[in-house]
């Protein structure tokens, strides 16, 4: 529980950052910002992949904010997602039988496959629609939680209360699954069969979208154990980035959108799984 507490409080700095950042895009002295942001997004990707490959979750959650205030592209959003690695990176480093060449590998594996998705939906993006244009709407965010924060001067006070709300809600989710995994304990996590070809990848990418460390020490130890296949860890890893999806169903209007983000990420960390497992 105190290791659950810590690892919420770590995301308050990039939540802090994401929405001061948001803040300043939209006021007036934000404008080179939003420029420079518009020059570089169709690439972006490659430079989200590498944050994103950082092992914690905070940059997801910055992303998730950042793509529903319409400061990034998708391709963006899931380069971060399918790059971070939550706790299983360190967990699997302390995990007995997994050598850190493994663990590298990881790594590398899900930053480059996460840019080329990245830069791959960005391109499907700009033929579809003939632009990549960037819109920061910061006032859609303000309407969809009533805060009421543009009522105050400057970009401060509207970012901390951005960032509380956003804080509370991950940290009330979390806590009620931290209290459920604590219940029921993870032999239950433990006890699937993950494997199998194809089989593993589908319930590896399943149990990754848990945001707790526990799905990460689950995967950790079955893989270890021979329980899991190379295959069900990497679509176990690249579908887990943390508490992302609690940002942006929290952030963003738009279930069917989330919902499909959702699946996105879902599909391609079954399918990255499945292909890139041979390589560990």
């Amino acid at each position: 529980m105190i290791g659950f507490i810590a690892d919420s409080l770590l995301l308050l700095p990039f939540l802090f950052v994401t929405y001061l950042g948001l803040e300043a895009i939209e006021s007036k002295a934000g404008g080179a910002l939003a420029r420079i942001l518009g020059r570089v997004h169709f690439i972006s990707p490659v430079f989200a992949s590498a944050a994103g490959a950082v092992p914690q979750c905070g940059f997801s959650a910055a992303a998730a904010s950042l793509y529903a205030g319409g400061a990034i592209t998708l391709g963006t959003l899931l380069s971060v997602f399918l790059s971070t690695s939550d706790e299983l990176v360190p967990v699997l480093l302390g995990v007995k039988g997994v050598p850190a060449s493994v663990v590298f590998k990881i790594v590398a594996i899900k930053t480059v496959v996460a840019a080329l998705v990245g830069l791959t939906v960005n391109t499907i993006i700009y033929f579809t629609r003939g632009s990549l244009k960037i819109e920061p709407r910061v006032d859609e965010l303000c309407s969809h939680s009533r805060c009421g924060c543009h009522h105050r001067r400057g970009i401060v006070v509207p970012a901390l209360i951005h960032t509380m709300e956003i804080f509370v809600f991950i940290f009330v989710i979390s806590a009620a699954i931290e209290l459920v995994t604590h219940f029921l304990g993870e032999s239950w996590m433990l006890s699937l069969s993950m494997n199998k070809p194809f089989v593993g990848e589908l319930i590896g990418a399943g149990l990754g979208l848990i945001p707790n460390c526990a799905a990460s020490v689950a995967s950790a130890q079955m893989y270890a154990g021979g329980a899991m296949s190379a295959g069900a860890l990497m679509a176990s890893s690249f579908a887990g980035c943390g508490v992302g999806f609690l940002v942006l169903f929290r952030a963003r209007r738009g279930i069917v959108n989330n919902l499909f983000i959702l699946l996105l990420v879902y599909v391609i960390g079954v399918v990255a799984g499945y292909l890139t497992g041979g390589l560990l």
